[in-house]
């Protein structure tokens, strides 16, 4: 699928707008993108032509974008450009640009930030030790022969795959 990634450096116009719905999280905010030029005849940087884009996060990245941004604030955002152009209150060709963010960040080059990572619950695992013997009908031969299992340092048959011990290895 071909889709246009950008990565855009601004700072956040609006405050995030957080809701939750069916499908999960959303949120959005306007980030705003001001281009700025050298002007060798006054002799100093000038502000250019601003962009405002629409920003959609969702999932995780619209929890985490409306818990740590505010207006102001400078940031990078990547995502696909989305373009819609719309017939809106008897005007035609209203034309919106949002961007469907993959990420979000705040632009460290301009400020420092802390982060904190957001804590997830961890599925119910059974983390307890396994239990290393093995089977009795396989521990056991009912004819009275050794397992096959061998000592590690002599060769010999322990005769009991229960008693296995770690060997210490020496790597030069």
């Amino acid at each position: 699928m071909n889709e246009t990634m950008v990565c855009v450096v601004g700072n956040v116009a609006t405050r995030p707008v957080y809701r939750e719905t069916v499908s999960g999280p959303s949120a959005r905010f306007r980030i705003a993108v001001t281009a700025r030029y050298w002007d060798r005849e006054k002799n100093s940087w000038v502000d250019g032509h601003t962009n405002f884009f629409t920003v959609w996060a969702n999932r995780q990245l619209a929890t985490n974008a409306a818990a740590s941004l505010s207006v102001g604030e400078p940031v990078i955002v990547q995502g696909r450009l989305k373009v819609r152009t719309e017939t809106r209150e008897g005007q035609p060709d209203w034309m919106s640009t949002d961007i469907d963010a993959v990420s979000v960040g705040h632009d460290l080059s301009r400020g420092t930030t802390a982060f904190r990572r957001t804590s997830r619950p961890e599925p119910a695992l059974d983390r307890s030790e396994p239990t290393w013997e093995t089977d009795s009908a396989l521990s056991s031969p009912t004819d009275g022969a050794t397992d096959g299992v061998t000592d590690g340092a002599t060769g010999a048959d322990s005769g009991d795959a229960t008693q296995l011990r770690p060997e210490t290895v020496m790597v030069t």
